[in-house]
């Protein structure tokens, strides 16, 4: 019975720490017929190009300091999102050529006005025709009135879908 119950408690603090701390992380996974290698290189050497993938979202991506393509390099975006025009500065903070993952850091701009830290990751599988794309966002909150980050994710998966939209053509 104590194991039980010690279990049961453990899962609730889990959760309960998840749902109520200010720090989070939402993953969404999105199919895409595209090549995933392509998928992962435009992330890695070439966001700047997004924005003609993706105009309606993505205006401008410029590269601040270092080159594209590597670890430390600072590109800074501006975007539509939930019908606002917005910026941010972010740092590749890894790269994973076996993984096919770029993890950014966002160190300026609007997300900083609601969340302490903002870490987008994405990474590609690729199996033969299936390519996955993985987005994770990993965030502090402000305060607890922040609310989670859905809209933004979503924003992700329609850059996705844009991306993959325009290498089908």
């Amino acid at each position: 019975m104590q194991n039980i119950l010690s279990g049961f408690l453990g899962c609730c603090f889990k959760y309960f720490n998840k749902e109520m701390g200010l720090s989070g992380k939402m993953v969404r996974d999105v199919e895409i017929k595209s090549d995933g290698d392509v998928f992962h290189e435009i992330f890695r050497y070439r966001p700047h190009h997004t924005s003609t993938m993706s105009p309606g979202n993505i205006q401008n991506v410029d590269l601040h300091e270092g080159d594209w393509g590597t670890v430390g390099s600072v590109i800074f975006w501006n975007y539509t999102h939930d019908g606002k025009e917005k910026t941010a500065k972010e740092v590749i903070e890894a790269i994973d050529e076996e993984k096919k993952l770029v993890r950014f850091k966002v160190v300026e701009g609007d997300l900083l006005q609601l969340y302490k830290t903002f870490i987008f990751t994405v990474h590609v599988d690729t199996k033969g025709e299936n390519n996955l794309v993985t987005w994770t966002l990993e965030y502090e909150k402000l305060n607890g009135d922040v609310e989670d980050p859905t809209t933004l994710m979503d924003f992700c998966i329609v850059v996705t879908k844009d991306i993959e939209t325009h290498h089908l053509k």
